[in-house]
């Protein structure tokens, strides 16, 4: 099951002639973008970042005027309960791309019993296709925004601003879509990960050896006392309160 059977790796091309696969063959978009032509009409455009399904037996082309890269894994008897072909967007950690990634390596490899490591990054990927597929209801700008503060939100230096005004659309445009598709404003999602993180760090206070003022630094907070003030009113509580009345992992 997720037997990971082929890799393979596509430099600068523009046409992929029609063809179809014995089994599930997964492309990643590494670079560029274009469009896969389905049997029946079906289209599923994509560009870098994004990764394709289709299932076995399904004739495709693939076609790009500006020219594409990827990385595309065909797949023996996936665990995903999908039937029809599909497209999901990585997200900002691109952890599904670091996968692919590893996954060519170790099929390239010749090092012993890499075949162990190839059927958990195939279990892997199949447990990424499904969250990511199950997570695919926001639009491209919600979408973006999301992968910057999930990335960066624990960096002192992360400029919320800055990362909105970075993307190609209107500022209040991205900020009331966002609200609209999360149910948090950008800000308010930012303080939900930097607070569940702190959350987690204050448990183990005891054990780690952390300041708060070294958790409040490591939770995306150049302020210690800013950053207590925003905790107590989430959590009731101030940080150090918090921490006195947590169990400690392990215990």
């Amino acid at each position: 099951m997720n037997d990971i059977l082929f890799v393979g790796e596509h430099s600068r091309t523009f046409e992929v002639q029609p063809h179809a696969h014995e089994h599930w063959e997964l492309v990643y978009c590494t670079g560029g973008i274009g469009v896969f032509q389905l049997e029946g009409g079906v289209r599923l455009e994509y560009r870098a970042g994004q990764m394709v399904a289709i299932p076995p037996g399904v004739r495709h082309a693939n076609r790009s005027q500006e020219g594409f890269t990827n990385l595309h894994i065909r797949m023996g008897d996936p665990s995903f309960p999908f039937q029809s072909a599909f497209r999901v967007s990585d997200g900002g950690e691109q952890h599904l791309l670091s996968a692919f990634v590893q996954a060519k390596y170790y099929y390239l490899s010749d090092i012993k019993r890499q075949d162990m490591v190839l059927a958990a990054l195939g279990d892997l990927i199949a447990c990424h296709l499904i969250v990511l597929r199950d997570n695919t209801g926001y639009s491209q700008p919600v979408e973006r925004l999301r992968g910057l503060i999930i990335r960066d939100y624990a960096q002192p230096d992360f400029a919320l601003d800055q990362a909105i005004r970075s993307l190609p659309f209107h500022y209040d445009y991205v900020r009331k879509l966002f609200k609209k598709e999360v149910g948090l404003t950008p800000l308010e999602y930012t303080t939900k990960l930097r607070m569940k993180k702190a959350r987690g760090m204050l448990s183990g206070l005891g054990a780690t050896g952390y300041t708060v003022a070294e958790v409040a630094e490591l939770c995306g907070y150049d302020n210690a006392l800013y950053f207590s003030r925003v905790f107590k009113k989430q959590e009731g509580m101030s940080p150090s309160a918090f921490a006195r009345n947590a169990p400690i992992s392990g215990s």
